[in-house]
């Protein structure tokens, strides 16, 4: 498949896995396409941790409330460091992002699903932190997000999208030629 076929065929998924466990060979592909993600300044602001660990995987089941990817036989976890790079500006929403975009276009050529799960863990409960506490992440990176990663039991169904001619123009917004 190529990339662009892949873009167009990645999907985000929200439904259970099979019980199989992902490879760490693929896990190791998958992290190494995050970590080859493009950094503002270069200053490598995006940091990962995979879980596949069952016992760990449970303390962190237990902490994700309402649970969301609780099968997934298989978790990376995206870590960031908040580190001015250029006239006291922060890229690290940038460089994260990035990272994790790879790795979900990794995941779908590799045959796996998965699902960015951000907002879900960053807000008042604090669900990232008490993640970052059982994987012994240092008070200086914070846990900004996780993918599950693993073999769907059902297909992932494609979102309604707008018309290209919606979103898309020439030379100006709703541009004329």
């Amino acid at each position: 498949m190529s990339v662009i076929d892949i873009i167009a065929n990645r999907r985000s998924y929200r439904g259970k896995y099979k019980p199989l466990p992902v490879p760490r060979d693929d896990l190791i592909t998958i992290m190494k396409a995050g970590l080859d993600a493009p950094s503002g300044c270069n200053k490598q602001t995006t940091s990962l941790i995979a879980v596949d660990d069952k016992e760990t995987l449970e303390k962190l089941r237990a902490v994700i409330d309402p649970p969301v990817g609780e099968t997934a036989p298989a978790r990376i976890c995206v870590l960031t460091q908040r580190i001015n790079a250029y006239r006291d500006r922060c890229f690290a929403v940038q460089d994260y992002s990035a990272a994790i975009e790879n790795m979900l276009l990794a995941i779908t050529e590799l045959g796996y699903q998965s699902c960015w799960y951000e907002g879900h863990i960053t807000d008042e409960d604090r669900i990232g932190f008490k993640m970052a506490q059982i994987l012994n992440v240092p008070d200086d990176y914070e846990l900004i997000c996780f993918l599950p990663v693993g073999i769907a039991e059902t297909e992932p169904v494609p979102p309604k999208k707008k018309a290209f001619e919606e979103r898309a123009w020439f030379n100006s917004f709703r541009g004329k030629g």
